[in-house]
This record gives C-alpha cells, structure tokens and sequence, in this order.
C-alpha cells in the first residue's frame, strides 16, 4: 500500500551544476537508511547518477528518481527526490521534475555570490509559485563565504530570504549552527551526528536580529499575524514555524539553510526541516486540466477520486524496454488497472508497478495520489501523457520545454549504419522530447537540433553506449539560395545526329529577375517557329533545372523565362531535344544575368538581464544583425534582431559565454536577402569542396 499523500514530499533538487545536489540527495537517502553507504560523483557510484554518460562525465545529465522515509520530531515523511542536471543544455529535465515535484530544493555553493544557476531556480520558482527551500552546500571548503553568499542573496531577493541558521565557524569553516526558530545550538560531530552545545556568546545579538526577521516573514504569510506583530504580541515557535510554512507555501520565503553535504554535516537538520516547511502532496495546490469538451476540471490530491496520473518522464533501455515515470495526481494506481490515455485515445494495462531508486525497481501493487512511481512497457503512451480511469476523460497541461536552438548535421561513422541511427535517436527522443531530427530538404541533411552542444554530444554517447552505432556531428551546410539581377537573352540549340534518329532542338528564352514568386514560364512563341507540343518540353526542362544555380549549384528563385522564338525540325524535334535545349538556354543565360547567391535571414528574440545589453548589442552589429526593438520585460531586455542564419550557427554557446549562462533566445525563419558580394567567393568554394566529398 502507498503512503498517504500527507505524508509525501515530492521534492526537486535544483541548482547551478557542480554545486552538490547528487552528492546532498546520496547523503539524505543515507541518513534515512535507504541507502547503506554514501556514494561519491567523482567514484562514480552515487545512485542518482548511474548512467554511462553520468558515470563518464561525472555529472548528472537526466533527472533521476529515490524514494525514502524519514522519521524526526515533525512526524514521518516519504521523501521522492527528484536530482537534476545543473547545466543548461539540460534544463529540460529540470522543468519536467518540477513538474511532478510539489516543492524544490535549491542548492548552492559558498562562493560569496550568487550563481547563475542559483539565480534561474530561484527565479523560476519565483515566477511559478514553487515552494522552496535553499541549502548553502560546501560548509567544509577553504574558500566557504557563508556570510557572502547569504549578503548577495538578501540584495537580491530581499525579503524572501529567510535564514533559519547562523552557522558556528572556526578557522573559516562552518563546524556548527545556531537554530534561528529554538535558539538552540549544535556543533557537529564525527558522521551525522550532532551535539547540543551553549550559543556562543558572540552570536548572541546575531541571533536576536535574525530570529526577529524570521517572524517578520512569517507574519507576512498571513494578515492576522501581521496585525498582531505591529501590535508587539510575542509568538510561539509553532506559529512561527506556521507561518514561515505558509510562506513558503505562498513563495513570499524561502527559508536557508547550510552545510556540507558530502561531509554529511547540516543534512539531517536540513531533512528535518523538509519534513516541516515543505508542503506535502495533498497540500498542492489542485491540477487544472481540461475535458473531452475543452472545459478546466480541477484534479485535487484524493485518493477516493477516480485515477488520474501523469507521465513525467521515459526511461528507454534497450534490454529492460520502456519505464515511464509517473506521478499519481489523484485516486489509487493498481497492477491490473486498464486506464485511457486521453491524449492517445487508447487504453493502457498496468502489468507491473515499481517505486523507483535510482536504477533499482522496487515491486509494488499499488501507488496512491501524491505518490511518485513508474509503470513499465506502456505500449503507446509518452512523456506528458495522461492516463486515468476509463470513467472519466481529462487531459493535463504538457510541460513547455526549451525550443532547440542549435543544428547539428548528423552523419554516421560507418556507411550503412544510418537507419540505426536514426531509429536510435528517435528512441531517445522518447527519454527527452527536447531534442528534434529533421531533415533539411534543400540540403538533404539529417540535422539533430537541440538546446546546446553538451546535449548534442550526450545524444551521440547513448547512441554509441546504448545501441552501438557511432554518430558524427558536422556543422550544417545553409540552405542558400540563387537568383539573378538583370534581364539578358539566351539561345540553346541541341542538335545530334549520329546514326538513326536525330535530336532537334532550338528556343530562345529571355529570362528575368521574378519578384512576385519562385518561377514564372512565359509563352510568346507566334507564328509556331516553336511547335504548340513542344512547348511544355521547354518549361519542363527549365523547371528540372531550377534545383542548380549556376555560382554553387543551389537552387534558383524570383526567376522569369519567356520563350519568345525558336526552330523545330520535321523529323528530329522531339520532347527531349527541346528540354535540353532549354538546360542550354538556362546555363547560358542565368550565368549572363548578373547571378547572385542570398542567405536566409532569422528574427531572434534575445533575453538577456540589462548588464549584459551593450555587449549583445556590439556582438550582433559584428554578426551583420539588425536591431529592430527592445523591450523590458520582468527585469531583462528583450532584444528583437534580424541576423544571416550564417552568422548565427553556434550563437547558443556564444550567448551562453558572453552573459555567463543568463540569456537566452528564440528564433524563427524570415526571408532570404542578397548576401555581400565579398562572401560569394567563399560560399562558392564550400558548395564545391561538398560536392566533391558527396
């Protein structure tokens, strides 16, 4: 049987990369004795990150679920931790376990300042109403600057930053705490233990300061406190810690706390406090989806309900199949169960139900609302999907992810092994529907599009580790186009007579720049110099030209032909004498009529925080880009600019350099334009240098 959804406390660990969230989710599992040792990244054991990419790179790259109880003075709570990638090619695993999370646990380093990282989950569980808590991991580093951090963080967030700490440090380093709510202090000892010592004097007055900022958050969660704070009423340390709660819930506070997870120091403070502060899955706030008729239904947390569940996550493995994480939003989940997926119109059968650790699977027959655990072998249900009993029709709201940004020309290593990779990714498009495979066809490239490098690279690692194809990423050819700029006349005359039937045929085309669309065939052939029969031989043959430009070989547009005048013979004129006649004309002609090459231009959307606008500003001058507007928006400055697709190929590494991971962008297709005269010679010797390794 699951576990009461008041109990539950689904929770996301999020963050900049790098600052210990894998590391903080191996010491909680330890604490509660989910685990029996305390796994390190850097040995590549931990069991959040058990991939072979992740064991490689060291890193977390998909978001992983484990489950484990723990017991404090608070009650007894089920925690579903759900670890993150910190790095921004791979935020969509971030948004999609804040999807299924009901609260996020945001951790940060002691740099003295606030990450970029720290600074985006901040945001965005600002923006989106997610309660959080924020732990300051790294207390046991040389360079800690516990007091830095928490500074830059008040300047930033002001009020919203709630400290519930006051760390004890010795020789810089951070060996106990002082408990702003109890005014009790304790100092660490070996593994994760701690003593109750006497405050030490020195932080007497600190404490006193802090603790009174604390109810000053906590009355501001809730109108009666208010009143009764100005009015100078002292509160007790449960009305405190329900107001804080209330706060948290609200997102006007963000409790802090600190401590060193791969030490193991501060986490069972920190677990305590989740137990406490975070909301538990019935205190969710409703789900609103939508009906068979369009209309909102609200799915509340209540296990008396008919099923609904989400599917928040693809595991795809090739020997185990598929593992769909999922998340019980309301009712009771039951191997044997046949519920529809309503954004499929099927129905599925729950063969088998597992919680989740890690990479272990853990039996179980039933999963209740609030839970999180996953089903395996869904025959025709994806990422985003919803399942609920067949009495009842609601579709929930997919997750919005990051647009891919960035193109990669996708090739094989090995001739003959393009289906596998191809199959391969669109499996692993099942596990992360960030990434798209399309096929350019002006090109004739696959080109693999996704949020940055890193995930491209990633892609091409589970390629080779999980279906044992290798992939290679080239940068994409542009689709440039061809046209010409003045008006000239053109004769093509084919004519063979060698041995048996003759080959006649001769017209006389003048062609012209189009402006009004791709192609235009003119007949004004008078007096049948060029037979009535023959004439769509002509436009035919132009027409199977158009695909080759003559600079580069690529296609042409805002071409007009008129075929004014020709010649026929009795016997010879033929269908296919005239179509090479007018491949003649055409080669003869466009190469006369000033040909020139153009580009294709894209409108981007731009954000970056105002800091950084000058230099994007001078960068996109640089990269041939016109600006066309600006606009404040929530802080930032939301730059509109129209830029040659050439000048922009890695621009989602370049924006991410030039404003530390800040910016972000969006971009879409606008026109073609002439390009400079000086970039001809170039693209000229690219399309040449293809055509020769083709």
């Amino acid at each position: 049987m699951g576990t009461l959804a008041n109990n539950v406390r689904n929770v996301a660990l999020i963050g900049h990369g790098g600052e210990g969230k894998t590391t903080l989710a191996e010491a909680i599992l330890y604490n509660a004795k989910a685990i029996d040792r305390q796994g390190r990244t850097e040995d590549g054991n931990t069991t959040m990150d058990f991939t072979a990419e992740e064991v490689a790179k060291k890193i977390s790259i998909s978001m992983a679920v484990a489950h484990c109880s723990h017991q404090c003075q608070f009650g007894m709570a089920k925690f579903n931790l759900l670890d993150t990638p910190g790095f921004f090619d791979f935020e969509g695993e971030m948004r999609l376990a804040l999807s299924a999370a009901d609260s996020a646990l945001i951790v940060s380093g002691l740099g003295g300042s606030v990450s970029v990282g720290t600074e985006k989950a901040l945001d965005y569980c600002i923006k989106h109403s997610i309660p959080a808590i924020l732990f300051l991991n790294g207390t046991d580093k040389d360079n800690a600057d516990y007091i830095g951090t928490l500074n830059a963080l008040k300047d930033k967030y002001t009020t919203k930053i709630a400290p519930m700490q006051i760390p004890i440090m010795e020789n810089n380093k951070m060996v106990g705490y002082v408990n702003v709510l109890t005014g009790k202090s304790y100092k660490f000892v070996d593994g994760r233990l701690r003593d109750q010592i006497d405050m030490p004097q020195n932080l007497a007055s600190e404490y006193e300061e802090l603790k009174n900022k604390l109810i000053e958050s906590a009355a501001e969660s809730d109108d009666e406190m208010m009143m009764r704070y100005f009015d100078g009423d002292t509160f007790t340390n449960d009305e405190i810690i329900a107001g804080v709660k209330k706060g948290v819930l609200t997102g006007s506070c963000i409790p802090v706390l600190a401590g060193s997870a791969v030490c193991n120091k501060g986490v069972i403070n920190l677990m305590d406090e989740m137990v406490s502060l975070l909301p538990s899955a019935s205190d969710a706030p409703a789900v609103v989806g939508k009906d068979g008729n369009g209309n909102n239904v609200d799915v509340v947390c209540d296990e008396d309900k008919p099923a609904v569940v989400q599917v928040f996550k693809t595991i795809v493995d090739p020997f185990y199949g598929k593992l769909s994480l999922i998340k019980v939003l309301s009712g009771k989940l039951k191997v044997g169960t046949i519920l529809k997926n309503t954004n499929k119109d099927s129905e599925e059968k729950i063969g088998s139900l597992f919680f989740v650790k890690g990479k272990k699977q853990e039996p179980t027959n039933t999963v209740v609302a609030g839970d999180i655990g996953a089903i395996a072998k869904l025959s025709n249900t994806s990422t985003g999907d919803t399942l609920c009993a067949t009495s009842i029709n609601v579709v929930l709201p997919q997750v919005v992810l990051p647009k891919p940004v960035l193109s990669m020309a996708v090739y094989a290593a090995k001739k003959g092994d393009e289906d596998k990779i191809f199959s391969g990714l669109y499996r692993l498009q099942e596990e992360d529907n960030s990434f798209t495979v399309t096929k350019n066809v002006e090109t004739g490239e696959m080109l693999l599009n996704g949020v940055g490098e890193a995930q491209l690279e990633v892609l091409c690692k589970k390629l080779e580790n999980k279906f044992k194809v290798e992939a290679v990423l080239k940068e994409p050819r542009i689709a440039y186009r061809e046209t010409i700029k003045k008006a000239v006349e053109a004769e093509g005359k084919h004519k063979k007579q060698s041995g048996g039937a003759g080959q006649y045929g001769h017209c006389k085309i003048r062609f012209a720049p189009y402006a009004d669309g791709d192609f235009l065939f003119v007949d004004s052939v008078v007096g049948g110099t060029v037979p009535r029969q023959f004439i769509p031989a002509v436009e035919k043959g132009l027409i199977e030209c158009l695909p080759h430009g003559v600079l580069a070989g690529y296609p042409m547009v805002g071409l007009r032909a008129e075929l004014y005048d020709g010649s026929s013979h009795p016997v010879d004129s033929k269908e296919i004498a005239f179509k090479m006649a007018a491949s003649i004309a055409y080669k003869d002609g466009c190469a006369r009529a000033n040909p020139t090459i153009l580009e294709p231009i894209y409108t981007l959307q731009i954000t970056v925080p105002e800091s950084f606008l000058g230099d994007i500003l001078g960068d996109m001058n640089k990269r041939r880009g016109r600006i066309l507007g600006m606009e404040s928006v929530e802080g930032n400055q939301v730059i509109s600019a129209e830029v040659p697709l050439g000048e922009i190929m890695k621009y989602a590494t370049d924006l991410r350099s030039m404003t530390q991971g800040r910016g972000s962008y969006e971009l879409e297709f606008t026109r073609y334009e002439e390009v400079p005269a000086a970039s001809i010679p170039k693209i000229i010797e690219e399309a040449k240098k293809f055509a020769e390794e083709e």
